[in-house]
């Protein structure tokens, strides 16, 4: 195989190879970190519904508005949560305080909140968690 012919196959696999580190042309979508949450009471509910023993008749449910929060060295949206469920024996367990984290606009993490994580916020009823229902006549 002389030069030429090298040559003239190695081209058009360069550009091949070239094009394929281009990422296919697409437009890399980048998400703000900090993007204000609009639907964070249902997706709050949504992953209530899967993770609480009864998510029926919680009682006493508060949440606050998302603010901007100093967590680490980055801020993020952050709302506290409180509420009174129901173990797996169906009694009250007593009030939780969770901390929910929002990243793009979203539910990020939902986590039980330190001592004193919540003490400042100021709470309002979050009466669609008390109305929470999961039978199929609740729909």
């Amino acid at each position: 195989m002389g030069k030429t012919t090298a040559s003239l196959w190695f081209i058009p696999v360069l550009a091949v190879l070239l094009a394929a580190c281009g990422g296919g042309g697409g437009k890399e979508t980048l998400v703000d970190p900090n993007t204000p949450p609009s639907n964070y009471k249902q997706e709050i509910l949504n992953l209530l519904t899967k993770t609480l023993d009864d998510a029926t008749n919680v009682h006493d449910a508060f949440i606050s508005d998302p603010v901007l929060t100093q967590v680490g060295s980055d801020q993020r949206f952050t709302l506290c949560i409180r509420y009174n469920g129901r173990n797996m024996e169906g009694e009250y367990a007593g009030s939780k305080e969770r901390v929910a984290y929002f990243f793009g606009g979203h539910l990020n993490q939902l986590v039980e909140a330190d001592k004193g994580q919540c003490a400042k916020v100021v709470y309002k009823p979050f009466p669609e968690l008390e109305k929470l229902c999961q039978a199929a006549k609740c729909n």
